[in-house]
């Protein structure tokens, strides 16, 4: 993860904390609610197949108990007797009689609810070999024409045979029962006992309190025939439906079922319906929404915790490191007496002893730095006096031996006075600004001819110019008079003609110029030598910095500082035709 520069390692630290924290919560939320969910779908699936074993459990006995009266019935001699008169009043007297056991079987299947009156809905029927009925009893079946059951059974005859079968628009569990008589050409087909319930209301609201719970929905050719939900309901579970052996999951407006679905089958075999056993997910997403919003709440105190935890611990990790930051920001500002308290042995600490110690080396070795550059300095601060000395004690010495080698005209001895007296000056006020420039004490500026002040430097250097065969060509504007120190700042010509001529042995030329600027004064001192070298031009007014010279390069720093402390200031330009460009801008 990449943060921003501006933030701090504790929030770094917190931050990515709270980010792991989160996406961990957030990925075991997601696995404990997927889990739940799968869990709480599963049970609801096994839930569906239990209420589909109990109904099977149920419907069998049910059915069961309808084959063995059925069965019973027509193995008795009083009712093969009665069939084998074919007369219709006896057979119907026949069929009333038993019809009364047929109820009182069915009833012991059926709920308390409905044993007040057992057989209101069963049938029991007494058809002819062909399905033609003899006898109706019960019901609300037709008492005349071919019962269309008979005929599905007689393939499985002289079998019992069980199945559903749509009569009059309603759906029946019918047992078909063949009654055979001996004769001497064997046995013979007498009639068919038909016994049966319809597939009810009633009968899906006790399916339902048998089997826990579960809604059961009856379809024949697709429509419903029975429910345990309402019709708003029923109607769209039926158009959703599509017959499968596996658990399906059918969604409503407002609801989600789910739904296992077993065949029903006609007394041939072939289906007849569908039984759909169905469970509300509803609780199901009651529980998931209160498992998420307890997921919710543990997820953000464990956040806040988390949170709470990562800055303590944060800020103790990080004591050391602020230690270290603030006495890293001490050394920053030279003090390196501050020390780093070490405690235990870990990483942290072996850190803030080894900045201990190099804490102690740096200022070891920054005590060694200053005591060399001390000597260093002095013996520059020596050899740069000594290189500023040899031109004025070069004229005096010159002039002198002039004067004792041979006589000289009264004006020559003028002059050469002059000269010698001007180079005592000279050294006289270096050394005066060397002491200055060492105590920080500056003269009061007084009203000078700027003319005067370049004509005295060049008076001092026309014999180190002529040697070298260097001429000086000035153009200063005489009524150019500024408030300066008149020492030094003929101290600055000296350095910037003194430096030109010792950069062109072979010869040349300086050109010095001066011209009114704004409100100040312009001045350049060029040269024709080779220029100044690139590497130097960056540090060239810092102090000690020279190039193919004698000296140490004390006297442009000197001079800058001499014309900054006078308002203006010193610098060099590039020169496209070669040679050093000095340019100093002086206030009027």
């Amino acid at each position: 993860m990449n943060f921003p520069s501006t933030h701090s390692l504790l929030g770094k630290i917190v931050i990515s904390t709270s980010v792991a924290i989160t996406l961990l919560l957030a990925a075991a939320g997601w696995f404990v609610q997927d889990v739940t969910r799968r869990s709480l779908s599963d049970n609801l699936r096994v839930e569906v197949q239990g209420s589909l074993r109990a109904y099977e459990s149920l419907w069998q006995s049910r059915a069961e108990l309808l084959r063995t009266v059925s069965l019973a019935l027509s193995n008795m001699s009083d009712v093969r007797r009665a069939f084998q008169t074919n007369d219709r009043a006896t057979i119907q007297d026949t069929a009333a009689e038993f019809w009364s056991r047929v109820g009182q079987a069915d009833s012991a299947a059926t709920s308390s609810a409905q044993s007040d009156a057992p057989h209101s809905d069963n049938v029991f029927l007494v058809t002819d070999p062909q399905g033609g009925i003899i006898a109706s009893l019960g019901g609300k079946l037709p008492d005349k024409g071919n019962f269309a059951a008979v005929r599905d059974a007689s393939t499985r005859f002289p079998q019992q045979s069980d199945g559903f079968s749509l009569v009059g628009g309603k759906l029946y569990e019918l047992v078909v029962t063949p009654v055979y008589v001996q004769t001497q050409a064997g046995s013979g087909l007498l009639n068919v006992l038909v016994s049966g319930f319809p597939v009810n209301q009633n009968i899906a609201r006790d399916l339902k309190d048998r089997t826990g719970g579960s809604d059961f929905v009856f379809l024949s050719g697709g429509l419903p025939v029975a429910s345990t939900l309402s019709e708003a309901e029923t109607r769209p579970l039926a158009n959703e439906f599509r017959r499968g052996p596996d658990v399906q999951q059918l969604e409503l407006p407002g609801h989600e079922f789910a739904v296992l679905a077993t065949t029903l089958r006609d007394l041939s075999g072939a289906p007849a319906g569908d039984l759909l056993i169905l469970h509300n997910f509803d609780s199901v997403r009651r529980d998931l929404t209160a498992l998420e919003k307890r997921l919710f709440l543990i997820w953000l105190a464990a956040v806040l915790a988390g949170m709470a935890v990562s800055v303590l611990l944060a800020r103790r990790i990080l004591r050391p490191i602020r230690q270290l930051d603030r006495a890293a920001a001490l050394i920053a500002k030279e003090d390196y007496g501050e020390q780093v308290p070490v405690q235990g042995a870990d990483e942290l600490a072996r850190l803030a002893h080894t900045f201990n110690t190099m804490s102690a080396s740096i200022q070891s070795a920054r005590e060694e730095l200053i005591r060399r550059e001390r000597i260093s300095t002095i013996g520059q601060l020596s050899s740069s006096i000594v290189h500023d000395l040899r031109n004025p004690l070069a004229s005096i010495y010159g002039g002198a031996e002039m004067m004792m080698d041979g006589e000289l005209s009264p004006d020559q001895l003028q002059r050469l006075a002059g000269n010698i007296y001007r180079s005592s000056r000279v050294i006289n006020e270096m050394l005066q600004e060397l002491v200055d420039v060492s105590r920080g004490s500056v003269h009061a500026p007084e009203s000078c001819l700027l003319r005067e002040i370049v004509d005295a430097a060049v008076d001092v250097l026309s014999p180190a110019a002529a040697d070298r065969s260097v001429e000086i060509h000035t153009s200063v504007d005489p009524t150019v008079e500024l408030p300066l120190e008149r020492a030094r700042m003929e101290r600055v010509f000296l350095n910037l003609i003194s430096n030109a001529i010792e950069a062109m042995p072979s010869g040349g030329s300086i050109s010095i110029v001066a011209i009114r600027n704004g409100d100040g004064v312009l001045t350049e001192v060029r040269d024709t030598g080779p220029g100044i070298p690139a590497t130097v031009r960056p540090r060239l007014f810092q102090p000690f910095v020279t190039s193919g010279k004698n000296g140490l390069g004390l006297g442009l720093a000197l001079s800058r500082q001499t014309v900054l402390d006078h308002g203006g200031d010193l610098w060099v330009e590039d020169s496209a035709g070669g040679g050093a460009w000095f340019r100093l801008r002086l206030p009027a």
